[in-house]
């Protein structure tokens, strides 16, 4: 179940709410009582290895003919 993170604007108190997709934009009362709150904007990263090859080099500056100024 996703966690969404929320800010409490009556004490500035961040928290989260684990709670399921569906109810993601339902609103939350922080944990002191307050229920003026808004949802955070929050970033997922992942972080791993890769098996692709690495891109090839670019070739180095030049123009649209690959160095040459025939562009």
């Amino acid at each position: 179940m996703p966690n969404y993170s929320f800010r409490c604007r009556s004490c500035g108190d961040t928290f989260e709410v684990s709670r399921p997709m569906a109810q993601s934009s339902d609103p939350a009362s922080c944990p002191a009582g307050h229920a003026d709150t808004v949802k955070l904007l929050t970033t997922f990263a992942a972080v791993g290895r890769s098996t692709a090859p690495a891109p090839a080099p670019r070739p180095a500056a030049g123009g649209c003919c690959g160095g040459g100024g025939c562009c």
